[in-house]
């Protein structure tokens, strides 16, 4: 009965009885190429992710002058000051960093790859596990961005697509050229906004990722949104979800701008919705510049990116009463606590929400009478 050997043994990338000019690089470039076959045939992760793990560990390497059988804790909490003292690296990415340097200790140390044997017999010693629970930041939340970032207040927003409109009726009105590429930017925007989309799913849409809601045949062909390139966990594809339409405004908008504006613009009958003046699909930077025209033509914060009207969109459903994991679902988001980061409550709101929990007070009913 015959073995399979697993992806990524020490028996595939060994060549047995060859001396090596440069044993210990050699072997350390075979590990390397046996963790790449490993993660690339075994776990069918993207190549590119692959790529990024294996120079995160080269890195390593040459920061701590040894190869994997010599790792220390030591050495790799020396190697953590440095990326994080001297090169200032964010959060997440010291995290990405460390996730690599321990799934690498571990592709070595288990015994079904062999390079615990390989190493004791070429070398007397053999690789251990350098990251510990003591020695790396935990996983708490799924996201760690700028604390700056905020979203739009509800003034601010209405300051933005009057902005955005503003541009449509001008161009039309003084008889220019552009208008219907205004058009799409400002609808653009509020379909962000309307289904709490980020960027690149925005801009991924099809005519066909709209479909009706039966319980809901007010929004027409607009009742739900077909996501189909979310934002995919680390190797994986993109992770596809549905939103519903929570917002009647804005499945308007939609319904306008595709039926009357769309038809001028897209060329050879292709089915993508934001199209650009060349026929092309409209990319992230064109996005990005034409949000910052508008919110820099508005006065509004500088530090508002498109992002900030999906971080809108769930703060606003909070707001309104909406369920938080219904919130949750809508985003995408696999951790409530991610939804919370997302979520930004007005104080207005947070002192109406005070008052109604002090109303149900008896004593602070008493004192409220008193007065």
């Amino acid at each position: 009965m015959s073995t399979t050997i697993p992806h990524g043994a020490s028996s595939l990338h060994l060549v047995a009885g060859v001396a090596f000019l440069r044993e210990d690089a050699a072997v350390f470039e075979a590990m390397l190429d046996g963790w790449a076959a490993q993660q690339l045939g075994g776990r069918a992760l993207r190549s590119r992710t692959v790529e990024q793990r294996l120079r995160v560990v080269e890195n390593f390497q040459r920061h701590a002058s040894s190869y994997p059988w010599e790792w220390t804790a030591a050495g790799f909490d020396e190697w953590m000051v440095d990326q994080v003292a001297v090169k200032h690296l964010a959060p997440s990415t010291v995290r990405n960093y460390q996730h690599a340097v321990r799934q690498f200790c571990d592709f070595l140390c288990s015994p079904h790859y062999g390079w615990v044997e390989e190493c004791k017999r070429r070398f007397g010693t053999h690789p251990i596990q350098v990251c510990h629970e003591w020695n790396t930041r935990p996983h708490v939340q799924d996201y760690e961005g700028d604390p700056r970032r905020r979203p739009f207040t509800r003034r601010e927003l209405q300051t933005f697509f009057d902005q955005a409109d503003g541009e449509v009726g001008g161009r039309l009105s003084a008889g220019r050229k552009g208008a219907a590429a205004a058009y799409r930017d400002a609808t653009l925007m509020k379909v962000i906004y309307g289904w709490g989309l980020r960027a690149r799913e925005a801009l991924m849409l099809d005519t066909v990722d709209f479909y009706r809601n039966p319980k809901l045949p007010a929004f027409g062909e607009f009742g739900f949104v077909r996501v189909r390139f979310g934002k995919a966990s680390r190797g994986s594809p993109p992770k596809p979800r549905t939103v519903a339409t929570v917002m009647p405004w804005a499945a308007e908008a939609l319904a306008d701008y595709v039926e009357n504006v769309l038809p001028m613009t897209r060329q050879d009958h292709k089915s993508a919705v934001w199209v650009s003046e060349r026929g092309t699909r409209l990319g992230s930077r064109s996005l990005n510049e034409k949000f910052a025209q508008l919110r820099d033509g508005a006065g509004l914060d500088s530090q508002l990116t498109p992002h900030a009207l999906r971080h809108s969109y769930a703060t606003h459903l909070i707001e309104d009463g909406h369920d938080p994991v219904f919130v949750q679902r809508q985003l995408g988001h696999a951790y409530q606590s991610t939804t919370g980061l997302y979520t930004h409550v007005s104080e207005e709101f947070a002192n109406r929400m005070l008052k109604d929990a002090l109303a149900r007070v008896p004593h602070m009913n008493a004192i409220e009478e008193e007065r």
